[in-house]
């Protein structure tokens, strides 16, 4: 039976690329899935094999997007996060008003919805539509031990940490609400109750995390729905939103310990960390790859003559590689686990201390906090962890539970399976 699939994400390449690896793998089986985003996700996603429907064209015109990206790649910390509340405040308010008139029109029947967009689930429900909430960051889903996913605290079931645990989250609750009081008070005009619980705006039916269960801290209270899916990508190993990159000289590589970094496509707008990077892997005996994640950042000339590349093709690249260093962003960081190859966090903002907390937990990485961003001591990290054979076998470990989670088949599987049941 084949279905019209909805989808949901913000017109991050970070959330897309997963959201539009599931998407091509329903497409596979034969359903059809439209995809709702701006102008900016739009023009991310043309030439792909799915209907995309442009919405938001008043509040987030061609550009605006980038713009707010390009701000955002500046700011760490509470700076960053902050930030973000803001700019998803102004999207939720796009998404309420827009969305149910453009998910009638496609006539969707399943929405797929990125767990950052909880006003996707609201409008869902409002039309009696069947939602799956997918979590392409960490999962926001709370417990006691779980510390909250902006710091970079570990778990521990003793009280006074669970303590820590609960005013950390008090004090992410007192970030984040103007998006909660804004979510509650325009499900009330939509006829819809209010939520008590973060966790109530998830689906009833089907949560899947983009990540495998021995990756994230030890859990007891999860949903009998919830599922651990690993890492959603192609099976070609392709990203698909960076299918037009520039082709990646590899006559270039050496022979050399290969060296990986990235800041993602989002923290990447402070060139003094490629400078720092650079310049610690200089003395080293390997072969540093620099991807700026951005095609408008001008290649820089680095110290050591790194190679320096505007897109890179992260999976082959990594493959290859020997370390990855790396803002922690969770795709990154899953593609390094996924080829068994350690990595070197320095998280930013907004998610990426708590993916470096869990490197360190699963010890298949190291964590060097922004502020300790030295060229010597980061010289010392790399030379250290090169020689860690420990590092490698834990990130192999990981690396088969990557392949055991089952990725974007266990995913559709999991999908499919609910046609049954609605």
């Amino acid at each position: 039976m084949t279905r019209r699939y909805g989808l949901i994400a913000p017109p991050a390449i970070g959330h897309l690329n997963p959201m539009v690896a599931l998407a091509l793998e329903l497409i596979r089986r034969g359903h059809a899935v439209v995809a709702f985003t701006v102008a900016d996700g739009a023009s991310k996603l043309a030439g792909l094999p799915l209907e995309v429907v442009t919405i938001g064209a008043d509040a987030f015109p061609p550009g605006a997007v980038e713009a707010a990206y390009a701000t955002l790649g500046k700011l760490s910390g509470l700076a960053g996060l902050r930030f973000s509340v803001h700019y998803f405040l102004r999207e939720q308010a796009m998404l309420f008003a827009e969305l149910p008139a453009a998910l009638r029109a496609a006539a969707v029947e399943l929405l797929l919805v990125d767990q950052l967009n909880p006003a996707g689930g609201a409008v869902a429900e409002r039309l009696g539509l069947p939602f799956v909430t997918i979590a392409n960051a960490l999962p926001v889903n709370r417990e006691p031990a779980v510390p909250p996913y902006f710091t970079g605290w570990l778990p521990s079931r003793r009280p006074w940490l669970r303590w820590r645990n609960q005013l950390g989250n008090a004090l992410l609750d007192r970030l984040t609400a103007p998006i909660w009081r804004d979510l509650q008070e325009r499900r009330q005009a939509l006829g819809l109750p209010r939520h008590r619980r973060k966790e109530q705006a998830l689906s009833p039916l089907l949560q899947l995390a983009q990540l495998p269960a021995a990756f994230d801290f030890p859990r007891e209270r999860l949903a009998p729905h919830f599922h651990y899916v690993g890492r959603l990508a192609d099976p070609s190993g392709q990203e698909p939103l960076l299918r037009q990159a520039v082709p990646f000289p590899w006559q270039r590589l050496d022979g050399r310990p290969l060296l990986y970094a990235s800041l993602g496509t989002l923290q990447n707008g402070r060139p003094e960390l490629f400078e720092r990077i650079a310049a610690a892997c200089a003395p080293l005996n390997v072969q540093l790859v620099i991807s700026l994640g951005n095609p408008r950042h001008p290649i820089p000339s680095l110290p050591g003559d790194p190679l320096v590349v505007a897109y890179a093709p992260h999976q082959q690249l990594i493959e290859r590689s020997a370390l990855v260093i790396t803002h922690a962003g969770l795709n990154t960081t899953l593609t390094a686990l996924g080829c068994g190859v350690p990595v070197l966090a320095i998280p930013i903002t907004n998610e990426q201390p708590g993916i470096a907390a869990r490197l360190a937990w699963c010890d298949a990485g190291r964590v060097l906090p922004l502020r300790r961003l030295q060229v010597e001591t980061l010289r010392a990290l790399v030379a250290e962890m090169l020689e860690d054979p420990n590092l490698r076998a834990n990130a192999r470990r990981l690396q088969a539970a990557c392949q055991a989670a089952g990725g974007v088949t266990a995913a559709a599987d999991r999908i499919e399976a609910l046609e049954g049941g609605i």
